[in-house]
């Protein structure tokens, strides 16, 4: 008789911090993620992240609302358009591990402002973000016969956790410190470097605020 296939092992995840990368190439932040096998053995992990921002549990000042008017309209408007915003997608493998790990998840922190997880970041004064993590994948572990065996991780399993608008900011801030970062279509682009030229003028900085003079 063949041997019964043993159970897989059950995971629990969740986040234990979330700092900013130093040493990147782009704006990153790290997701330290706590794996717990309660005891048993993975042999490995195919895992899958979904970032969510879930704007609907924060509280917004006077401040915050007049900023977010573009991406939910008014304060009187947010019970049909303050939702959930998707951040990132991310995929990696897990290395065999017996009890539990820790593995960091590595999150594009992006300063473009035509995403609207950027816009909606750069918009806040300060506090903490909810966020939520979903997780999918597969789960590699051995039978009792020593067999691999695969199992796909629980549809219902997720994460909860805060992100300080300062972390976001520091991970911008490293790659780009003091700067801002707007892409234009490229006719718009060609309009402005001719202005620029015409009027002699010495940087981009002071470009912008001759256009801008008396018109704030």
């Amino acid at each position: 008789m063949s041997a019964t296939p043993s159970l897989a092992p059950k995971l629990e995840l969740s986040v234990d911090e979330v700092t900013a990368v130093a040493f990147a190439a782009v704006p990153t932040l790290c997701f330290r993620l706590h794996l717990d096998a309660g005891g048993q053995e993975v042999r490995s992990l195919g895992l899958n992240v979904q970032v969510r921002i879930d704007a609907t549990r924060r509280r917004y000042g006077d401040s915050d609302e007049s900023r977010l008017r573009e991406l939910f309209g008014g304060r009187e408007r947010w019970g049909q358009t303050l939702r959930n915003l998707m951040w990132a997608n991310v995929s990696m493998t897990v290395p065999r591990f017996t009890g539990e790990t820790y593995v960091a998840v590595h999150v594009p922190a992006t300063y473009d402002f035509e995403v609207v997880a950027a816009k909606y970041l750069n918009a806040l004064e300060g506090g903490d973000v909810p966020v939520e993590l979903l997780f999918s994948g597969t789960l590699f572990y051995s039978a009792s016969d020593g067999r691999l065996q695969a199992s796909p991780l629980d549809w219902e399993q997720e994460a909860a956790t805060s992100l300080p608008v300062g972390v976001w900011r520091e991970a911008i801030d490293i790659a780009f410190p003091g700067s801002a970062w707007l892409r234009l279509p490229r006719e718009s682009f060609d309009r402005l470097w001719a202005y620029r030229a015409a009027q002699t003028l010495p940087s981009w900085e002071a470009t912008l605020d001759r256009l801008l003079e008396g018109r704030e």
